[in-house]
């Protein structure tokens, strides 16, 4: 839906859009495996709590931790398959997604002449059929304005005429009927001819009309279309010259451009000078000249070249620090990307610790309580990723908090949970909270 208008009136073959419609349901699958396993949880123990079958095990000595365990497992191996599917299927598919969507955005809608309606979709050329055969495509009283030559211009009528495009679209193929070309000259008013015939081929190229697929290997890939250990060489190397930056800016400033050049002793520090006698006063209170040889005239000379000289390198300084700043962000860009890849995984083992006692507790056997509060739980966790991800990319928390952020809070949730429910204490939620929610959701 997102994607349709891009689509319509493009002639694309149906392969096409069944390929992008394949590669953007990776990402799908990342975000609807997560909810998928809290809602089945909450639908499978739900209805053992609608059925009694959790106090049978209970009073046979079992535990809730017991009648846990093989989801846990499952939950576990789950989650590092969707690691996997995530660090290596779903970049290359949004990076092929992104490549065939550029291809469809460039392909320009399908040829269309309407009746009595000028067409420029052919550059250079303006085309009116006054009358179209629907059943057999013949056009009739055709004119077609040629402006592709600034010097030249033809106006072409004919009677009738027929169209089509060469096999690979690149060509279009105009057969003209009994019909005369109208010729003059831009610069030369009098320079005038029309030209009769019974039979012109007019052979204009149709650039963008064929689908072309571009190569993968020629189009740069985002964060979002890279592995972690991809991400994890960008962010090496944005570390490497930020360092590098850092170490520059430190040694332009330890070695200050007064004592690297004119060998004044760094213990004096100045604070107060005069340009009437260039003398500096140190921190002790004392005067300092720091050239004691030189005249008046040559002390300004040498003051004004230490001036030229400290404003070139504090010009250095600002852009290096620029440049750190820029490599700062693009750590903290890729770190989110790369907490991101497992994060997400490991929300299905953490839904499995929420989703067994809160459908034990709801007893949310029904499709409706079910899928209610597991949209609820992932609405949540998805505002604390979406909101980890903005806070940490203008750097107010480190991006693993960020990204982990929802992951801990449901995961502290579940884990009261669980233990509330195993040992059926009340120091956490109690009955009447409970069967306000239930009443809730069958309203």
């Amino acid at each position: 839906m997102n994607y349709l208008s891009e689509l319509v009136g493009k002639g694309l073959d149906n392969w096409v859009i069944i390929e992008l419609i394949t590669y953007n349901i990776a990402w799908m699958v990342v975000l609807a495996v997560p909810m998928g396993v809290l809602f089945a949880t909450m639908m499978t123990f739900g209805g053992m709590s609608q059925a009694h079958e959790v106090t049978i095990i209970k009073a046979s000595g079992g535990s809730l931790l017991f009648m846990m365990f093989p989801v846990i497992v499952l939950g576990l191996i789950l989650s590092y398959g969707l690691y996997l599917f995530n660090d290596q299927v779903l970049p290359k598919a949004n990076h092929r997604a992104k490549i065939l969507m550029s291809d469809i955005q460039r392909k320009k809608p399908t040829f269309i002449l309407e009746s009595g309606q000028f067409s420029t979709q052919l550059e250079g050329y303006t085309i009116l059929a006054r009358r179209i055969d629907s059943a057999s495509g013949r056009m009739y009283g055709v004119t077609i304005y040629d402006m592709t030559n600034f010097y030249r211009r033809n106006v072409i009528s004919s009677d009738s005429g027929n169209l089509s495009f060469t096999a690979d679209y690149k060509t279009l193929i105009i057969d003209l009927y009994n019909g005369e070309v109208h010729q003059f000259s831009t610069s030369q008013t009098d320079n005038y001819r029309i030209i009769n015939f019974d039979y012109y081929r007019i052979r204009i190229p149709a650039i963008g009309f064929a689908f072309e697929q571009s190569s993968a290997e020629y189009v740069s890939k985002g964060d979002r279309e890279l592995s972690i250990a991809e991400m994890q060489e960008i962010v090496d190397s944005a570390k490497a010259n930020y360092n590098k930056l850092l170490s520059d800016a430190d040694s332009l400033i330890k070695n200050s451009l007064i004592e690297n050049i004119y060998g004044i002793k760094s213990n004096k520090k100045i604070t107060e000078n005069t340009t009437d006698n260039i003398n500096f006063k140190t921190s002790d209170g004392s005067i300092y000249d720091p050239f004691p040889d030189e005249n008046d005239t040559s002390k300004t000379n040498i003051l004004n070249r230490i001036i030229s000289k400290t404003n070139i390198e504090r010009s250095i300084i600002e852009g290096q620090q620029n440049q750190a700043s820029y490599f700062t962000n693009k750590i903290k860009q890729y770190k989110v990307e790369i907490y991101k890849k497992y994060a997400i995984p490991f929300a299905c083992f953490i839904f499995v610790l929420v989703g067994c006692p809160l459908g034990i507790i709801t007893k949310g056997g029904n499709f409706g309580i079910s899928a209610g509060i597991s949209l609820l739980f992932y609405i949540i966790y998805w505002v604390c990723l979406i909101g980890g991800e903005k806070l940490a990319d203008r750097g107010m928390i480190e991006p693993w908090l960020a990204m982990w952020l929802g992951n801990i809070i449901i995961g502290i949730l579940g884990i009261l949970l669980t233990l509330r429910v195993n040992y059926e204490s009340i120091f956490f939620f109690n009955s009447n909270l409970y069967n306000n929610i239930k009443k809730l959701f069958r309203k």
